[in-house]
């Protein structure tokens, strides 16, 4: 199977592609590690004006979607610039504000998210991302007396976060920051049955699903752009006279790596015409392994100047990382492959 994007779509990919090239997304990402918001709030009301936002959202909430596919794309972009913020918890937040049987909150809600004047943040444990930044935080957590999300209240049968009797709250304002993998990704702890009550048991997979694929679609652009860099650093750096990139181990790496990422794309794609559990589960697993992969390739061909913070390959290393067990870690994900969606 063949997966070609019609003229609008490759145009949207281009333009998203032009605007943060521009943007220099390196000095937004070190600015939001510290905490100073502003350049990245200013980039996030220009991917918002871009749609991408919209794709997430209803036409009855002045979105576009829910269009998965051109979520997804715009996703691959996102990850190959490193850009900041809560990104697939909006989406997700967005999803989740759409399928309440109560509009009040989505009618309250989803515009601004659209038109990126407010950013949103979901918490499905004990913190969430970027919650000093955001105007929305949703909590999403058992119901009292019930166990946390996900998890076997026995240690045998089936649990899924779509099943578990949950809630979904605006979450008050969070507590201080606490140490995360990936600087750019700022972790608060937040109070799990404070703040208002939205809705009892709401439709959760629609979000969750969503929230698998950009984040699969983001691991994806981190892997590419992984990639891309290494590829020109071993042109330049020599040994023994020559580029290294001559040197036939570092070729099948980067093939290995090449070949790995090429995989993923078309299960990505698949995944985002299907929206199925198990072809989103698989699109994950396999986007952000080979991302990860990626990652560890890069650190290698690098050397030690790899290691170091004031290198901009870093922004991406450590966002391969922590793609990788967000929103379903690796063994997670194969299970529900697994058991054909059954367990997720």
């Amino acid at each position: 199977m063949r997966f070609l994007l019609d003229a609008e779509q490759r145009e949207f990919t281009a333009s998203l592609d032009a605007m943060l090239t521009a943007a220099d997304t390196p000095s937004v990402v070190r600015d939001w590690s510290r905490g100073d918001h502003a350049s990245g709030r200013a980039l996030w009301r220009r991917i918002a004006e871009a749609g991408v936002f919209a794709l997430a959202v209803p036409e009855a909430y002045e979105g576009l979607g829910p269009r998965p596919v051109e979520l997804a794309l715009a996703f691959v972009e996102l990850g190959r610039h490193a850009v900041p913020g809560p990104l697939v918890e909006t989406v997700t937040a967005a999803t989740l504000l759409a399928s309440l049987d109560d509009t009040g909150p989505a009618k309250r809600l989803l515009p601004a998210l659209v038109s990126g004047e407010s950013a949103a943040t979901v918490a499905t444990g004990t913190y969430a991302l970027d919650a000093d930044m955001t105007d929305v935080r949703l909590a999403l957590s058992a119901r009292p007396g019930v166990p946390p999300l996900g998890e076997l209240e026995d240690g045998g049968g089936e649990s899924s976060p779509t099943r578990t009797p949950a809630e979904l709250r605006l979450a008050p304002p969070p507590g201080p920051p606490h140490p995360s993998l990936d600087p750019a990704r700022r972790l608060f702890p937040v109070v799990p049955h404070g703040g208002e009550l939205l809705a009892t048991d709401p439709p959760l997979a629609p979000a969750l699903l969503l929230a698998r694929l950009t984040t699969a679609a983001q691991a994806l652009g981190v892997g590419l752009a992984l990639l891309d860099r290494t590829v020109a650093y071993v042109k330049q750096r020599t040994q023994f006279g020559v580029p290294i990139g001559s040197f036939q181990a570092v070729g099948h790496q980067l093939a290995d790596a090449k070949i790995a990422l090429e995989f993923a794309r078309p299960l990505l794609l698949g995944a985002a015409l299907t929206m199925t559990a198990e072809d989103v589960a698989a699109a994950k697993v396999t986007a952000c392994e080979a991302a990860y992969r990626t990652a560890r390739t890069a650190l290698q061909l690098h050397g030690a100047i790899g290691y170091t913070a004031e290198c901009d390959l870093s922004l991406w290393l450590t966002k391969a990382r922590a793609l990788r067990t967000a929103w379903g870690n690796p063994d997670e994900c194969r299970d529900t492959v697994l058991s054909g969606g059954r367990r997720w």
